[in-house]
């Protein structure tokens, strides 16, 4: 089962709670949104290989690391995931950056794919598939269905707010996938919103309500 790691940090805390306020205008809420990302992208790259090598100094020759070219992904899930883009890229700005767009069909209620660009040689890289809220987990774990399908196997799903109902729902779906989130949540209201949550991210992002 894919680990769910939650960023117990006192600037996560801090952050968190600016960012639930209905007070928060949209230009805070967006470096908010960026800020908490960089913290959970300093997390979830704890693992990521390096190669070894040398660098010159002043000094002397020393002994150094580096991160392979061409081997990181950061995948937003549209359009609230792009919030989260540049936050992952100012720790990565090597990372390669795909889109996946997905709506909910009304009659089926199930997530439908209406945009998928990804990198080339995504098999090979460390993808890290970002959205700002795991509600139910459906357009979720859909994402990185199409993300397996395009042959990575390597995947990290990163998101701000989360709550059990969605983690258990890619889980099941994934479970080599691992979580990371700033906070798990108590649980979904009968609209799909997580409770206490922060409303709704796309539009708190965009100022579209």
């Amino acid at each position: 089962m894919g680990k769910l790691i939650i960023v117990d940090h006192p600037l996560v805390k801090h952050k968190i709670t600016l960012l639930r306020s209905k007070h928060t205008d949209v230009q805070v809420f967006r470096q908010l949104m960026q800020e908490l990302s960089m913290l959970l992208a300093y997390e979830a790259t704890r693992g990521i290989p390096v190669e070894n090598t040398t660098c010159e100094t002043p000094l002397m020759q020393a002994e150094a690391h580096l991160i392979t070219p061409g081997t990181l992904a950061v995948i937003p899930i549209l359009r609230a995931g792009l919030g989260m883009v540049d936050g992952l890229l100012s720790f990565m700005p090597m990372a390669r950056v795909g889109h996946i767009g997905l709506y909910r069909d009304h009659d089926t209620l199930q997530p439908v794919e209406y945009y998928c660009k990804l990198p080339q040689g995504i098999a090979d890289m460390e993808v890290f598939v970002i959205d700002p809220m795991l509600a139910t987990g459906g357009t979720v774990a859909k994402s990185i269905e199409i993300i397996k399908k395009a042959g990575a196997h390597k995947i990290r799903f990163l998101c701000v707010v989360s709550c059990p109902e969605g983690v258990e729902v890619v889980q099941k779906a994934h479970p080599d996938v691992d979580i990371y989130t700033c906070v798990l949540d108590k649980c979904l209201n009968e609209k799909g919103y997580i409770l206490p949550g922060l409303g709704d991210a796309g539009d708190r992002l965009y100022g579209t309500k």
